[in-house]
């Protein structure tokens, strides 16, 4: 083709109406590659941003009350939830009154609190899933990529793994 191209002399003619239509493809449909790259470095600004909201992690008086204060809410409920068992067991016509006073309460009352509940564990479990989602720099404590155990040295943080391993 390219001898024919120099002997007839169009080749210079049906590169610009290829690059032609290709623009004016572009015009009515977005060009798929260029618009996965400006998600990609939207994506990357955002968690950049986002990054920088958590940078410092104060270790004050405060901070560490307020994190303490964050612990909380699944111990309590737990623990909450067998004390009312107990409670059941040592005192039924106390707890008996206090469910009846229970059932006093008015239904959307007890859709918000559903929701507050959700919400704060939904935000959890999806804080721990993002987490665990990011690639890691560290061998699979399944084995490599030939399929053999790991070693001992790959769990040089967890002494409990570790023992495993050497175990093993």
């Amino acid at each position: 083709m390219g001898v024919i191209d120099r002997f007839i002399g169009i080749g210079s003619a049906v590169t610009s109406v290829s690059n032609a239509a290709g623009s004016l493809a572009e015009v009515f449909t977005p060009n798929a590659t260029r618009r996965q790259e400006l998600e990609g470095q939207a994506y990357a600004q955002a968690m950049e941003e986002h990054q920088a909201e958590f940078l410092y992690q104060g270790d004050g008086l405060f901070d560490r009350f307020i994190n303490g204060l964050n612990r909380l809410p699944r111990p309590v409920l737990t623990l909450g939830t067998l004390g009312l068992f107990g409670y059941a067991m040592v005192d039924p016509p106390g707890f008996s009154m206090r469910m009846d006073g229970l059932a006093l309460v008015p239904e959307p009352l007890w859709w918000l609190f559903g929701a507050v509940i959700s919400f704060y564990f939904g935000a959890r479990e999806a804080h721990h899933f993002r987490r665990q989602a990011m690639p890691r720099t560290r061998s699979s404590p399944v084995g490599g990529p030939q399929g053999e155990g790991a070693g001992a040295d790959d769990f040089a943080d967890n002494a409990a793994l570790r023992d495993w391993a050497a175990k093993g």
